[in-house]
């Protein structure tokens, strides 16, 4: 399994633009907490918070005055943030490149984890062979096919219940220079005991846990968020938490087909606790973020403003504001973009 705190791998850099989204770490990561809080409350309209605020808003979630203002730097310097100045006060606001990013991002976590397509039982196998000076190269090829959903059933051979896409054949002749070939066929079956079954492949099991501890964590608050006892800073926190757990699980469950998966599989329950939980604090996490904010500034922006998951589901921020679903290739394994 990848690590699920590698927050490049959730929201891959398209090439396009000049920036490094921040390396999840194992804990409370300053620079994927202040991310996210950008993310969930400035991403439609880019706003910019008083780097003052943005501080205030860490120390909420446990990061200290140091922490923070370190992450808010090195997201600047890695293109993620740009900064302004209005006498000694530094406002910052997610670049351009980030927001498209992180858009792409949010709509692919939403659509990534609904009910997996019809399968028509072939399997794509991708095998590949690199010397062993190219570490770095074979380890960007098995970043690239994981995110893509496919798992190692060999060294060197990966596979997956989906089809290729152009632009993922393009991109892994480009990080191969030919070292690779692709199949897409059935499996013949052999004695059931002289072969591995290809779901092997993954750690159903491991997935599974991941959804259960989800579950256990977040559907008892639900009854509580219904009847408006999470506010304030308590809602924020909610909502940065779950959506930076949430988040991981394009990469955790690769989208398997059902006809794969055991019975009672547990997507489903998970995205509703998920929705349930990220819109029902949307408002008072929204009142919070702009009452802290109006601490540090005569006039709050009123693109501080939540989004909702509906919202992550109808467009990505790009240049020409939001662009619809139908112009936008998604960064799926089932779609057509890398």
């Amino acid at each position: 399994m990848t690590s699920p705190f590698n927050i490049e791998e959730i929201y891959p850099d398209d090439g396009e633009h000049s920036l490094r989204m921040p390396r999840r770490q194992a804990g409370s990561s300053p620079q994927g907490v202040a991310v996210t809080l950008l993310a969930d409350y400035t991403l439609r309209a880019r706003a910019a918070l008083p780097s003052a605020a943005i501080v205030a808003l860490l120390a909420e979630s446990g990061v200290t005055t140091a922490g923070a203002r370190a992450a808010i730097s090195r997201l600047a310097r890695r293109g993620v943030l740009e900064g302004s100045r209005q006498g000694r006060h530094s406002s910052y606001r997610l670049t351009q490149a980030a927001a498209v990013n992180l858009s792409v991002g949010g709509h692919w976590i939403l659509t990534s984890t609904t009910a997996a397509e019809p399968w028509d039982g072939c399997w794509t196998t991708v095998a590949f062979s690199l010397p062993q000076d190219r570490g770095t190269q074979r380890r960007a090829l098995r970043g690239q096919l994981r995110w893509l959903g496919y798992a190692p059933l060999y060294d060197g051979l990966w596979i997956s219940p989906y089809e290729l896409t152009p632009r993922a054949q393009a991109r892994l002749v480009q990080l191969t220079l030919g070292a690779v070939t692709v199949f897409r066929g059935r499996q013949i079956a052999l004695a059931a005991d002289s072969q591995r079954a290809l779901i092997d492949a993954w750690d159903i099991d491991a997935i599974s846990g991941h959804y259960e501890e989800f579950l256990q964590r977040w559907a008892p608050l639900v009854p509580q968020v219904r009847s408006g006892e999470v506010d304030g800073a308590a809602a924020v926190r909610a909502r940065t938490e779950i959506m930076d757990t949430y988040r991981r699980f394009p990469i955790l469950d690769p989208q398997l087909p059902r006809d794969l998966l055991p019975t009672g599989w547990l997507r489903q329950p998970a995205r509703e606790v998920f929705a349930a939980v990220y819109d029902g604090l949307a408002d008072p996490a929204q009142r919070h973020v702009r009452a802290v904010v109006g601490r540090f500034t005569d006039s709050v922006d009123p693109g501080i403003s939540a989004h909702t998951t509906a919202d992550l589901l109808a467009g990505v921020h790009g240049d020409a504001g939001w662009i619809p679903p139908a112009r936008r290739e998604p960064p799926s394994h089932r779609r057509t973009a890398v």
